[in-house]
């Protein structure tokens, strides 16, 4: 399964691919992350992350697409760009049809660091241990971005397979 961790802001978009299953070592593919300026109007700004987004997919072709859910912070600036470029992320997976997942940064702790309390540092150091770097890429967004599609990887599949084995159980069975 192939990944694409989108941790969402306006002025820096972390993104990350990530290609692995469950129980198997995850490598990395690509990491970095989308710049807009705080001197361009909050459209254009979209409009860059759209695009930014967009030639990302296109490059990586990845099999679902893990988005950070905006959580309330004090404050609420940060909030709406946040939740602007969260926005623009789900439509340009949607328009391309991808599976797409979001995780709560409580989630991502969890998953990647065993403790949804885990600090940066923490979740910081077990990216690079998980896909066996040998520095954390910088800026924290681009690290984020790993963490969450590390998360679907390990939580997403196996999400997937119960959605399955659920809908199986919701077929009618067929007699002769």
């Amino acid at each position: 399964m192939r990944v694409l961790g989108i941790d969402p802001g306006l002025t820096r978009c972390g993104v990350g691919v990530v290609d692995g299953s469950v129980g198997r070592p995850l490598t990395l593919v690509d990491v970095g992350v989308i710049r807009t300026s705080s001197t361009l109007p909050i459209a254009q700004r979209l409009v860059t992350i759209e695009r930014g987004l967009d030639a990302w997919i296109e490059e990586h072709r990845p099999d679902a697409v893990a988005v950070e859910r905006v959580f309330a912070r004090s404050d609420s600036s940060t909030i709406m760009g946040t939740a602007q470029a969260s926005g623009i992320a789900l439509v340009v997976a949607a328009r391309r049809g991808l599976p797409i997942a979001m995780h709560t940064p409580s989630e991502v702790k969890a998953a990647v660091s065993g403790n949804g309390r885990a600090d940066k540092a923490q979740v910081g150091a077990m990216v690079v241990r998980i896909l066996r770097l040998s520095e954390l890429p910088k800026p924290a967004d681009a690290a984020d971005a790993l963490a969450l599609a590390i998360t679907h990887v390990w939580r997403g599949g196996a999400q997937s397979r119960i959605d399955a084995a659920v809908a199986a159980t919701r077929r009618p069975v067929r007699t002769r």
